[in-house]
C-alpha cells in the first residue's frame, strides 16, 4: 500500500537527516528554524517533505511548514482526525495552569512580534503578565512548565531561570500549539480564583499518549 522505494535513493546525509526530522517531529512536535535550521531548510524543501508526508502518512501524521514563521509543525493526517480511536490519541493534555502560563506567553510574544526578531523577554515580563491575569504559581510550576514548554521547542531559555531577570526566548511555534478557539476559550473562562477553573486542555502536541 506505502511505497517507500524513495528511501533507498536518498544520499547518506539525506537519509540522515530524513531520520532526524522523523524523530524529532515524533518527540517534539516542533522544528523551529531558528532553533533546528538544517531540519527545518531539509522539511521545507517540498521534495523532502512530500517524502517525510508519504512515511508518516502509514501512522495517520503529516507535517505542515509554516513557511511565513519557520516553524514545521506535526499533525493528524486530515482522514485520521475524526477516527475513532485516533483522533485523542498521543495529544499531550497540559494542566490548567500550563493552559494559562501558554495563554501568557503567547499574548507576550503578539505583542512583541515585530519589535524584535528574536522575541526575548523576562521571567519579570512574565510574572507582571500572570498578575494581571491573576494566575497564581508557585516557583516549582513555573519550572515545570517551563522545562515542558522547552521540549517542544515552544520557547528556550538560560539557566538562570528562577530569577526574575532570566530571559526566555519565544518561538513562533507557541501561535501554533493550540488554536483560536481555545484560547478564547480559556480566556472566557478564567476567574480570579483560579481553583474555579480547574479543567484540562488538550494542546496540539504529538509528544505523548495520555490515554492509556
Amino acid at each position: 500500500m506505502y511505497d517507500f522505494s524513495f528511501m533507498k535513493k536518498m544520499s547518506e546525509e539525506d537519509a540522515y537527516l530524513f531520520k532526524r526530522c522523523i524523530r524529532k517531529m515524533l518527540d517534539c512536535t516542533f522544528i523551529v528554524a531558528d532553533k533546528d535550521e538544517k531540519l527545518y531548510d531539509f522539511l521545507a524543501s517540498e521534495s523532502h517533505q512530500y517524502d517525510v508526508n508519504t512515511y508518516l502518512s502509514a501512522i495517520g501524521y503529516k507535517v505542515v511548514v509554516e513557511e511565513r514563521m519557520n516553524v514545521a509543525m506535526l499533525q493528524q493526517a486530515d482522514e485520521d482526525v475524526e477516527t475513532v480511536g485516533l483522533k485523542r490519541l498521543n495529544l499531550y493534555r497540559f494542566d490548567a495552569k500550563q493552559t494559562k502560563l501558554l495563554m501568557v506567553l503567547w499574548l507576550l510574544f503578539l505583542e512583541r512580534m515585530g519589535y524584535a526578531d528574536p522575541v526575548h523577554i523576562t521571567v519579570g515580563d512574565i510574572i507582571d503578565k500572570c498578575r494581571i491575569y491573576q494566575i497564581n504559581m508557585k516557583p516549582g510550576d513555573f519550572k515545570e512548565a517551563y522545562r515542558i514548554f522547552k521540549r517542544f521547542s515552544l520557547i528556550d531559555y538560560s539557566d538562570d531561570i528562577t530569577t526574575e531577570e532570566g530571559r526566555v526566548r519565544l518561538y513562533p511555534s507557541l501561535q501554533f500549539c493550540m488554536d483560536i478557539g481555545q484560547l478564547k476559550q480559556v480566556m472566557a473562562e478564567y476567574a480570579p480564583e483560579e481553583d474555579n477553573s480547574e479543567t484540562e486542555q488538550d494542546a496540539f502536541l504529538e509528544g505523548e499518549d495520555t490515554d492509556e
